[in-house]
């Protein structure tokens, strides 16, 4: 396993993971407990290897965007309940109930649909989704009166196991009064319609509605679920907004020189010809582009670390290489290791680094990272697995 020939890979700090882990739910206030929402690979981690190690730390719930990432994480989450959080055809009613999946339901149209399809005898769990200001899937909460007639429909279907109801926040990142308006009408909202359907004898096992920003900054334990997503892998929901605690990033991304030449003044660099030397200077080609994630608005104002120094982007980011400038940086040399995303020396680029740089968000940085580029697995030091998608091990 010899890392320094790889020509871009990912590690995956099982440590720093565990260690967010249990500050988050430090935060955590009986009943509540947590659900890892482990939706897009872990946010581009790798769903399984977190997966692992969350069901071994204690989590009771895991959340995921569809059918195909649910039947995947069946794989190394065992016991835990999964819940998919996005909508589901009804076609897929049987591999919901081979793995023990629940399912979100966004309405009584849908509730019906997947009731129809479920066998006698059996019965798929699943959470009502309710829009209280998102405006996305779910029930609407301001037509009150359809909403509680639809809630008490579905929770009377043949098949259907009614167990939880949710809502998800707009704006709960944001610190502007009408943000946090906004957060404390959708969550009073949602708490008043759990409470007027458990007077008409409706009632949930769960209701929640928190995520990683909701829970930081709007946490109330009348939500029986924490949905905590972002803050697990070290990022920020708001990269502009202090936390509460320090997170440490889960990921870091590495590459590799593949070519070092000297440029003279007046010669271009890259795809458009958008970047020209001024002077004499030094480059080193970097085999990582756009189609391993790199963002190609990095193009011309980005930066790598090299040997503990930043290495700006010169010209276009492409599809499978990159071009730095080297010129102040010493000895840089073919194999020289690459900080993509980590430390070097007294340095650092986290994703949030990087997503400001590209005028986006770290979840796009860490869950675009592509499946051409394996994960190594740390845990105590050591590399305990790798996840390399392409050759299937």
């Amino acid at each position: 396993m010899n890392l320094s020939s790889q020509r871009l890979y990912a590690e995956i700090d099982l440590d720093a993971a565990a260690d967010n882990y249990r500050r988050l739910t430090s935060v955590i206030e009986p009943p509540s407990k947590i659900c890892c929402v482990v939706k897009a690979n872990a946010y581009g981690h790798d769903d399984l290897a977190l997966g692992r190690l969350y069901e071994d730390m204690g989590a009771d719930f895991f959340a995921v965007s569809n059918i195909y990432e649910a039947e995947k994480l069946r794989q190394g989450v065992k016991t835990a309940d999964i819940l998919i959080l996005g909508w589901t055809h009804p076609d897929y009613v049987p591999e919901m109930l081979a793995c023990g999946i629940v399912q979100t339901v966004t309405g009584l149209e849908h509730a019906a649909a997947l009731s129809e399809r479920i066998p006698e005898g059996e019965t798929l769990r699943v959470h009502i989704k309710i829009d209280t200001g998102m405006g996305r899937l779910g029930i609407k909460f301001s037509d009150f009166n359809n909403a509680l007639d639809e809630i008490t429909a579905i929770t009377k279907l043949p098949g259907i196991k009614a167990e939880g109801i949710f809502t998800h926040f707009a704006s709960a990142d944001g610190i502007d009064t009408d943000s946090i308006d906004f957060t404390t009408a959708q969550k009073e909202c949602f708490f008043y319609l759990c409470d007027r359907l458990e007077r008409d004898g409706v009632h949930f096992l769960h209701r929640h509605c928190f995520n990683s920003a909701g829970t930081m900054m709007h946490y109330d334990n009348r939500s029986t679920l924490t949905r905590f997503g972002i803050s697990l892998y070290g990022l920020k929901p708001d990269r502009s907004i202090p936390q509460p605690f320090s997170l440490r990033p889960v990921m870091s991304l590495y590459s590799i020189v593949s070519q070092v030449k000297t440029i003279k003044q007046g010669e271009t660099v890259s795809y458009g010809r958008t970047y020209t030397a001024k002077s004499e200077m030094r480059t080193a080609v970097i085999p990582v582009g756009y189609a391993d994630g790199y963002p190609r608005t990095l193009s011309n104002k980005g930066y790598m670390l090299i040997n503990g120094q930043k290495a700006g982007i010169l010209g276009r980011v492409c599809m499978d290489q990159t071009v730095v400038d080297v010129t102040s940086i010493p000895d840089v040399k073919v194999g020289d290791r690459v900080v993509v995303i980590g430390e070097s020396g007294t340095e650092a680029i986290t994703a949030d680094t990087v997503a400001e740089l590209a005028g986006t968000i770290g979840y796009e940085i860490t869950c675009g990272i592509g499946l051409r580029v394996p994960r190594y697995v740390r845990q105590g030091g050591e590399i305990i697995s790798v996840s390399d998608y392409y050759s299937g091990l």
